[in-house]
């Protein structure tokens, strides 16, 4: 027992105070001696007060030394808070970096402390070199036995060979390190479960650490800040397996501004980012089916219509009609039978000065070719001239020209566009397959005037009903009708592209899609795009453009499939490619920049209700209505 309280040694300089403190103060021998006729009694009561004054004075120790400390064998009891060190003796052949995160983020009170202490490359060289020779003496000598290959030799020869050429070429330094944590508790039982719970957690990273025995006081000496270490038990490793123990191991995405995606799992810290602060609002979500992507998704479109953004969304299964009913959105079903019609040949109006009529014009042209050749299939280099010139005069004949007041015109039909590419040579067979889309089978979904409001927050188009021939066709129509009225005002807005894959299979579609996201920025749109078939998104060069040109994204659980092209596109560390494989449904990382942390993405009980994609839940909610109906009645 060392007791702070006791009485301290007159014969000693620094004298302990009554309440513990250490008092400067000069002892009875070493005061000078002065004849009392030399001094007056004021003279001596002076001295006697100076010297009460200096025993009453507190010290930066006496404010944070305990009363009392007791050294037990396996803890230390301070001031009745008990304590124990874990000290690393060995660590596997690989260690991924972040490791030490879940010790870092426990919910305890704990005290770490590293020590580096540099070992010179020559000593190190010397000793490897004289390693290397016994390996390889005893690998030859296994060889002329007969005896079978020894892994374990080959890999540790492996190993020390590309450790020598680190430490060579100097991309690599070598430390002897040493790491203890020390955890506190308030009794016995709880220390031993924290550090079983401590162990537990190195075991599973396949570190060996072992509690203190009889040395539980120059443990806790080694984790106090003053830097000194008591314990001395190190470990030889080069410089980056080192760095990958660092504590610093998340990013902070938590800001003034923007919404709420989710909680960074590294810290605890929520991830609020306002996604029109980076340089471009474009985002890519990939998660496979059943991850939470669309769940995902639909918290970010709610939470940013609470700050006045508009959203318009594609939705190819019907997913986003509940969130659109909910919060009063308008839900538009694409389709033979719908009675929402879409003009592809529509033309957004000029906004300022800034668009001219011409290269509206242009544009339109262009984009309405795309379609077309989605529709043709083959088109010839002939074929594409000619339908160029047909386009062109088709809106010359409705008086849409480059001097034009675009305000007022009247958009062509595609029935206008066929009677005049009847009129060029040569046409026969595109005007043939043209025709179904206006006498035919698909009849009246491509040659009607649009009919659509689009004053609403919220709105979705839903391609469901469209059969398979039709999906990409009607996908291109309706991002083309969507882009022109991103043109024709001015105003922040988020479009959603889900199963974005569909649009990859064209080679114009695709075009298209990429052409958008590299020029929605300026308009004051971000684009996100969803898709659960990885691998076809990112064959496409586009599809990979896209990734490039979206300054945010998010990873949800991946395929085992789909991860090596997902950590090649994105360069994630193994640790983050085994995180996507093992994640749970709404856990992924989060990419905004250059910053990315993991996520686990939270819903309160009213946001959940109302953006759920769980067929359970949307049942019970109907039938939740139909019986609020039934007790109206």
């Amino acid at each position: 027992m060392v007791d702070f309280k006791s009485k301290p040694k007159k014969d000693k300089k620094d004298l302990r105070g009554r309440d513990g403190g250490f008092r400067e103060a000069l002892s009875a021998e070493e005061q000078p001696v002065v004849s009392s006729e030399k001094l007056n009694r004021e003279d001596i009561e002076v001295l006697e007060a100076a010297q009460i004054y200096r025993q009453g004075v507190t010290s930066i120790m006496d404010l944070i030394a305990p009363s009392a400390m007791a050294v037990e064998s396996r803890h230390v009891d301070l001031g009745g808070k008990l304590l124990s060190t874990i000290y690393v003796v060995t660590y596997p052949r690989y260690i991924s970096v972040g490791w030490f995160a879940p010790i870092i983020l426990m919910n305890a009170e704990l005290d770490i402390s590293m020590f580096f202490y540099p070992v010179k490359a020559e000593v190190i060289l010397k000793q490897l070199k004289n390693k290397v020779g016994t390996l390889e003496a005893q690998i030859m000598s296994d060889r002329e036995k007969g005896a079978p290959r020894d892994p374990i030799r080959e890999t540790a020869l492996s190993d020390i060979e590309q450790l020598r050429d680190s430490l060579t070429q100097g991309t690599e330094k070598f430390f002897q390190y040493a790491l203890y944590i020390t955890a506190y508790a308030d009794n016995e039982k709880a220390l031993d479960d924290r550090m079983e719970e401590m162990d537990g957690l190195l075991g599973s990273r396949l570190v060996v650490g072992k509690r203190v025995f009889y040395q539980a006081e120059q443990g806790f000496n080694s984790t106090i800040p003053i830097g000194e270490d008591e314990l001395g038990i190190y470990f030889n490793m080069n410089s980056s397996p080192c760095a990958s123990s660092f504590p610093f191991i998340s990013s902070d995405l938590t800001s003034d501004d923007g919404i709420m995606y989710g909680v960074n799992r590294h810290n605890g810290s929520l991830i609020v980012f306002d996604r029109f602060s980076l340089q471009n609002a474009n985002a890519v979500v990939f998660a496979t089916s059943g991850a939470g992507k669309s769940y995902t998704v639909k918290l970010e479109v709610l939470r940013s219509m609470m700050l006045g953004v508009d959203v318009i969304i594609i939705d190819p299964e019907n997913e986003y009609k509940h969130l659109s009913d909910s919060v009063g959105g308008t839900f538009m079903n694409i389709s033979l039978n719908s009675q929402v019609k879409i003009n592809p040949f529509d033309l957004p109006k000029p906004v300022g000065g800034a668009d001219r009529p011409a290269d509206i014009i242009r544009s339109a042209v262009i984009t309405i070719k795309g379609m077309l050749r989605i529709m043709l299939g083959t088109v010839t280099p002939m074929e594409d001239s000619i339908l160029d010139r047909a386009l062109i005069e088709t809106y010359a004949k409705k008086d849409i020209t480059p001097e034009a007041d675009l305000h007022t015109i009247e958009p062509p039909l595609m029935n206008d566009f066929i009677g005049i590419l009847e009129g060029f040579e040569g046409t026969e067979n595109m005007v043939i397959k043209l025709k179904k889309y206006t006498e035919g089978t698909f009849a009246g979904l491509f040659n009607s005037p649009t009919n659509i409001e689009t004053r609403n927050q919220l709105m979705v188009f839903s391609v469901r009903d469209l059969e398979d021939e039709l999906r990409p066709i009607g996908i291109y129509m309706v991002v083309n009708y969507i882009w022109n009225t991103v043109r024709s005002e001015l105003k922040k807005r988020i479009l959603v592209i889900d199963e974005a894959w569909w649009l990859m299979q064209n080679e114009d579609s695709a075009k298209f899609i990429f052409a958008l996201v590299k020029r929605c920025r300026k308009y004051y749109l971000g684009v996100t795009t969803i898709t659960q078939d990885v691998n076809d998104f990112l064959r496409s060069q586009y599809g990979a453009a896209i990734v490039t040109n979206s300054a945010m994204q998010m990873l949800l659980k991946q395929s085992p499939a789909a991860v090596d092209n997902i950590q090649k596109t994105f360069m994630l560390t193994d640790g983050e490619k085994y995180l996507l494989l093992e994640g749970s449904v709404g856990q992924g990382i989060f990419f905004a920049g250059q910053k990315h942390v993991a996520m686990q993405v939270v819903a309160s009980p009213v946001e959940d209700k109302i953006v759920t994609s769980d067929p359970r839940q949307l049942l019970e909610i109907e039938n939740s209505k139909k019986e609020f109906k039934k007790q109206m009645q």
